[in-house]
């Protein structure tokens, strides 16, 4: 059932992606479209997704290692390429996008159903602990102030954090919160309709990708596509590893799923965050078209790694 649930996630992930690729080249149709599409993702399907898995997670110290993996990685993307971005002389907004892309991993889109087809149903407690507390929260709260930083070429701190805590997402992690805290959940009524608006991210976003999406051999774009996806999938994985398995001796199957998680292609949020501030919007669109079928190979040599862990 599970491989199953996982083909089909993997059939839609391209049929959206290669969907947007086609209507590229339709004349009549409005390719610029993708950017309301963008927009419905992050102040409506993404809040739905929150809203629906948050105040169903039950805490425990043990959770740290899969909700830390995310704001690791992604701090790891900042010091790296805003210090090597700097010094080499890149644009803000190519270390912003850099960041974005490559700082945050696909842990729900493409995570979900390839942890499902690897470790179980058992293993999805674990992918969404390093996908929600973690890896959605670190766009809704960082990458939002990410975004804003580079995309201004003096940025007012008391703007980036106006549009942080306005940040629609962000909100409703806020009050997700406090559901659960309180140990309330949402009436099951509203929870099935968040849960069919949730759905609709990987469709929508996977389509305004592919909308975006350039193929152009002289791009300038490929030498930053090749750094980017190299640190996305072998450093940041690498890096995660050698801290909780060899520095914190950690070998549980929840280590093994956090490792694949964060071996994931960019996070496609990440991405769309990065195209609606202007962020290198080709690039991101790159990272994500090319990472994606990049990371099923990478992905399998992790897994082989893991089973020795």
């Amino acid at each position: 059932m599970s491989g199953t649930y996982a083909m089909n996630n993997f059939i839609q992930i391209f049929f959206f992606l290669f969907l947007g690729l086609l209507l590229q080249n339709v004349k009549r149709f409005p390719t610029h479209i993708y950017k309301s599409i963008n927009k419905i993702v992050i102040y409506i399907c993404l809040p739905a997704i929150t809203l629906y898995h948050i105040p169903k997670i039950k805490w425990n110290n043990d959770l740290l290692f899969p909700i830390g993996a995310g704001w690791i990685s992604f701090f790891l993307a900042f010091i790296f390429f805003h210090f090597l971005g700097r010094r080499l002389g890149w644009s803000n907004k190519l270390i912003g996008c850099l960041v974005l892309t490559a700082g945050l991993s696909n842990s729900s889109f493409l995570g979900y159903p390839i942890v499902e087809a690897l470790f179980g149903k058992k293993g999805l407690e674990t992918a969404i602990l390093v996908d929600q507390p973690g890896t959605f929260v670190v766009v809704s709260t960082l990458g939002v102030f990410v975004a804003a930083f580079y995309s201004k070429g003096s940025p007012d701190a008391w703007s980036i954090l106006k549009k942080v805590i306005l940040f629609p997402p962000f909100i409703t992690f806020v009050v997700a919160c406090s559901l659960n805290v309180f140990q309330y959940d949402l009436d099951l009524n509203l929870q099935s309709v968040l849960l069919k608006v949730g759905s609709l991210v990987t469709p929508l976003a996977l389509f305004s990708v592919g909308l975006q999406l350039n193929f152009d051999r002289k791009s300038q774009h490929w030498r930053f596509l090749r750094l980017g996806l190299f640190f996305r999938l072998i450093v940041t994985p690498f890096i995660i590893m050698v801290l909780y398995v060899f520095i914190f001796n950690q070998h549980s199957e929840a280590i093994k799923i956090t490792i694949i998680e964060i071996a994931m292609a960019p996070m496609i949020t990440g991405a769309i965050l990065a195209s609606t501030y202007g962020l290198k919007p080709k690039l991101s669109s790159m990272m994500i078209g090319f990472g994606i079928p990049i990371s099923f190979i990478t992905l399998a040599i992790w897994y082989f790694i893991v089973q020795f862990i």
